[in-house]
């Protein structure tokens, strides 16, 4: 999962480059759509096609129409929302991922794990400083909608994995959000310029293997444990907003990363303590 967010957050900074020329839809078009030919390649490579193949169509079809009701409600809040307001909010995803995996999954969760991961979302709401006057609004509205449609698009990643593979899981979710925001960009569609193409590839490349390496996080070990690291997404995205656009976070966002990173390994602690003890008695 840490392997994950770093690839992942490369193609976030790719797409905020293609942002800078592009209308959103049509980058979160791309984004899906650069990203099938490379998995594509790799399923040629291997010759291993019949992995394509969904097993479950219809649990397909409800997680791809969730990845775009994720994109779309994410963006429409950024109509009317500051981003560091609407990541505040899509922020509080790992604890409804985690609600999920107990009610759904009936994945067990103890209350050091809940504690850990409150205090990192607190850690989060350290660095963002979310502003109170918008948690009624649509835009606040839309981006909790928003986390919910990625919530419980992760716990259908645990349950897809039981009977689907990597690959299938990965495509499907590739397919769903080309086609759902390819249609929605088309009125406003911008010629691609050649001077683009290779923030494009990026955005192919990591996005292609940011999703196989997800689903290969969630099929090994509970949610509720691997959805903590998504905070690291902050730490990554420090770094490479240093070595991009050479700006410096405050005293504020250190603390606030330090606390998130401290509660994803005390995660890991309890689960490790918790794996340990059958074995020892």
């Amino acid at each position: 999962m840490l392997a994950a967010v770093a690839v992942f957050s490369i193609m976030d900074a790719s797409m905020k480059q293609l942002t800078l020329a592009y209308p959103p839809l049509q980058v979160s078009c791309l984004r899906g759509l650069a990203s099938i030919p490379f998995m594509l390649a790799a399923v040629a490579w291997r010759g291993d096609w019949r992995q394509l193949v969904p097993m479950r169509w219809a649990a397909h079809v409800v997680r791809g129409a969730l990845a775009v009701g994720m994109l779309s409600l994410f963006v429409y809040s950024l109509k009317s929302l500051a981003l560091t307001e609407s990541y505040a909010i899509f922020l509080c995803a790992p604890l409804i991922v985690t609600a999920l995996s107990a009610l759904l999954l009936h994945e067990s969760v103890d209350r050091h794990r809940w504690l850990a991961i409150a205090v990192g979302l607190c850690g989060v709401m350290t660095m963002l400083r979310p502003s109170a006057a918008h948690l009624v609004s649509l835009g606040a509205a839309a981006a909790l909608g928003s986390a919910v449609c990625y919530s419980l698009g992760v716990v259908m990643i645990r349950t897809l994995a039981r009977t689907e593979s990597t690959l299938s899981i990965a495509l499907s979710f590739m397919v769903a959000v080309a086609l759902a925001n390819g249609v929605a960009a088309l009125p406003d569609w911008l010629p691609l310029q050649s001077r683009h193409w290779p923030w494009i590839a990026t955005v192919g490349i990591t996005g292609a293997l940011g999703q196989l390496l997800m689903i290969e996080a969630f099929r090994a070990a509970p949610a509720s444990v691997i959805t903590p690291f998504e905070y690291t997404a902050l730490l990554f995205g420090l770094l490479l907003d240093w070595l991009l656009w050479r700006t410096l976070p405050d005293a504020r966002t250190l603390l606030g990363g330090a606390v998130v990173t401290a509660s994803g390994l005390y995660v890991i602690l309890r689960e490790h303590r918790r794996l340990r003890a059958p074995a020892l008695h």
